[in-house]
């Protein structure tokens, strides 16, 4: 018996070449941004800077270079997944660091804002001690009576080939310095807790927005399925 597998989700690995100092630097930039703080309000959380004010990092020119890069990859994930030259624009909303100490978590959530999202780790060994990007399915195809993949007597053995395959409740993803992961927005993600007591978990996070291009006169209008381009939006004020 063969078993095929069907409708996959796209995660992209892409592992950059980045000179050791350029990360370097890149960690002292994402360290100085943080300042003083130690984490976010609620207990055990990692410090992330899109709730603490630093979510345009994609602006400042110490980022430049490495949010080109990640411009680049974005485009060849597209072209990867099938979508025509020139049948959308693409667009960074926002960026921002991260930084985990020991025993700090991100939970579980996804990013409605946005179409991709994507994740560069400036350090990390592949180990997954410092925590692990966790990549859960929006459903479990292959769990042929509801709770059986995920406990409630534990008739999927877990440690089996099959039950890792066909059953498994998430995917992890081991940082890598220069690792570079590209997945679509809607899917729910966490990192698990930093176990590494001696050092910090350092990434740059990146929500990226499909739109139509850009039209110009004459062309015809954007299809209702995406967007028209945010430059061609108009501002509505607040009432009074």
């Amino acid at each position: 018996m063969e078993l095929q597998a069907l409708f996959p989700l796209a995660l992209a690995r892409v592992q950059l070449r980045l000179d050791p100092w350029d990360l370097a630097l890149l960690m002292q930039e994402v360290l100085a941004l943080r300042g003083e703080a130690e984490g976010n309000p609620e207990p055990g959380c990692a410090w992330t800077g899109d709730i603490n004010g630093i979510w345009q990092v994609h602006r400042l020119e110490a980022f430049a270079a490495i949010t080109a890069e990640v411009e680049r990859q974005a485009w060849s994930y597209l072209e990867q997944l099938g979508f025509r030259a020139g049948s959308v624009a693409l667009h960074v909303q926002r960026a921002w660091p991260v930084v985990s100490e020991a025993g700090q978590v991100v939970g579980r959530h996804h990013h409605p804002n946005a179409h991709l999202s994507a994740v560069l780790y400036l350090n990390g060994d592949g180990t997954g001690r410092c925590g692990c990007l966790r990549l859960f399915p929006p459903r479990q195809p292959n769990e042929l009576v509801p709770g059986l993949a995920v406990g409630h007597g534990e008739p999927i053995d877990s440690a089996s080939a099959g039950g890792r395959q066909w059953n498994a409740p998430w995917l992890d993803v081991a940082p890598q310095a220069g690792l570079l992961v590209l997945f679509p927005a809607r899917t729910d993600h966490a990192v698990t807790a930093n176990e590494d007591d001696d050092d910090l978990r350092l990434s740059l996070a990146f929500d990226l927005a499909l739109t139509a291009p850009l039209a110009e006169p004459g062309d015809p209008a954007p299809p209702e399925y995406l967007a028209p381009h945010p430059a061609q939006w108009s501002a509505v004020a607040a009432p009074a």
